[in-house]
């Protein structure tokens, strides 16, 4: 609001301080109450922002839970030195097998005789071959081992072969690596055109060769149970479904055992972390609605008929199925918290592998309620939480409209009373002024009649 700051020259009151109080005296009132509304709003929607990060842990870990209640978990054990290591997906089977590592499967690899530092080889074509691919790479004129190695790395781009220069005590050597293992990766290179000069860099299995295979392309071979397999790799996946074998070293006519079994920790973890943030959450709720005899002072939320019936909701699911949670090793204490028994639970998974499925599942008894519940309070367009932060929201953006709204009001009323007041003063300083004038008068005519 305007100040103006102005004394009364009839009345000698100070009226631009007169004028701040009137009007601070009648905006007070009224943006306290304002002001009031805001803050129990503003502990409402703090409130609620806790609640619903409570209920979206809980409906994390509940997922979570729900996930690994369809989903297999497996875990492999190998013994000790067996020459693989083993991995198992969630179509595996409980199983033992017998494995034997027979051979590993290695990378071609072909290194050309000794050239002397940066001397001239030839020029011309080369034709490589790496498995499937093929590349041709033109050799100008009076490249050197290096100027050779660059362009075919140049020509194939670190895809089925690699190439390099070795600088030994004999001299250089151009060597060649297969990028893909086993016999499906093996290297073949022939030349045409030029001076001749390339014919020292050639490898062809069927024909004449000048460069000499210093490692063979070999693919691997493993036995399970017996029964052999050929694999181009050392990453063997579909020997048996659901299992994947690293093979590490080759261990012919040796065999060791691998142990396939169900892995329930994942499960029994994510069935702790929903007791957990169940627990949490239940905390939380009493915490915003608790109201303290001794201090006679409320929560935000003390009364509040939603969070009443959530907390309901929870109790009644719980409480309705107290006899299939114990059963899982889930106890309930007085105040509603959690408690899961490892034990018990392990108990339970050995006698029926479905029974978390059966309560918790997307189907199950209390699976189903508990997902439509939090669903119901969470949704992002229509659940109960959201729909009320939005309220509260709005009812926080109305408070700030009749702020604006009082601030307006009160620069009219500013306004007004400096009018109002400034006329006042200007009517007695014009009495002042004519009973100054009268006296002066009145004095004369006394005076001239004595």
């Amino acid at each position: 609001m305007a100040t103006i700051s102005f004394s009364g020259l009839g009345t000698g009151l100070d009226i631009n301080s007169l004028v701040s109080q009137l009007v601070e005296a009648e905006r007070t009132p009224v943006e306290n109450r304002i002001n009031s509304a805001a803050s129990k709003i503003n502990s409402q929607l703090s409130a609620l922002g806790t609640v619903k990060s409570a209920l979206a842990n809980v409906q994390s870990a509940f997922q979570k839970l729900q996930t690994s209640t369809t989903t297999a978990s497996y875990k492999t054990t190998v013994q000790t030195d067996a020459g693989f290591t083993a991995s198992a997906t969630g179509t595996a089977s409980a199983g033992s097998y017998q494995v034997e590592v027979v051979s590993l499967a290695t990378t071609h690899k072909l290194s050309s005789s000794a050239f002397a530092k940066d001397a001239a080889v030839g020029e011309g074509t080369l034709h490589l071959t790496a498995g499937e691919s093929s590349y041709d790479v033109e050799i100008a004129e009076g490249a050197t081992l290096a100027d050779i190695a660059k362009a075919i790395n140049t020509a194939s781009g670190g895809k089925g072969v690699t190439a390099s220069v070795v600088n030994a005590d004999d001299g250089q050597h151009l060597v060649l690596n297969a990028t893909g293992s086993g016999s499906a990766g093996a290297l073949s290179v022939t030349t045409s055109g030029g001076d001749g000069g390339l014919s020292a860099l050639v490898y062809d299995p069927s024909g004449t060769s000048t460069l000499q295979e210093t490692v063979a392309a070999a693919d691997a071979q493993v036995k399970v149970d017996g029964f052999l397999r050929t694999a181009k790799s050392n990453t063997v996946s579909d020997l048996v479904p659901g299992l994947v074998l690293n093979l590490t070293k080759a261990k012919p006519g040796e065999t060791f055992s691998l142990q396939v079994a169900t892995d329930n920790s994942g499960l029994k973890s994510n069935l702790q972390s929903l007791v957990s943030m169940y627990n949490t959450a239940n905390t939380v709720l009493r915490s915003v609605s608790s109201y303290n005899a001794d201090t006679q002072t409320a929560s935000a939320l003390t009364g509040d008929s939603m969070v009443r019936n959530l907390q309901q909701q929870l109790r009644s699911m719980v409480g309705g199925n107290s006899y299939e949670l114990k059963a899982l090793g889930i106890s309930i204490a007085t105040d509603g918290t959690l408690s899961l028994d490892s034990t018990k639970l392990d108990s339970a998974l050995a006698a029926d592998p479905d029974s978390v499925n059966k309560l918790f599942g997307k189907d199950g008894k209390l699976g189903s309620k508990m997902g439509t519940m939090l669903t119901g309070m969470l949704d992002s367009s229509t659940g109960s939480l959201t729909l009320r932060t939005k309220s509260l929201n709005s009812q926080i953006e109305d408070l700030s409209d009749q702020v604006d709204a009082l601030d307006k009001r009160m620069e009219a009323v500013e306004a007004r009373y400096l009018a109002q007041f400034t006329a006042m003063d200007t009517l007695v300083a014009q009495m002042n002024s004519t009973s100054s004038y009268l006296t002066q008068q009145l004095s004369a005519l006394s005076s001239s009649k004595s």
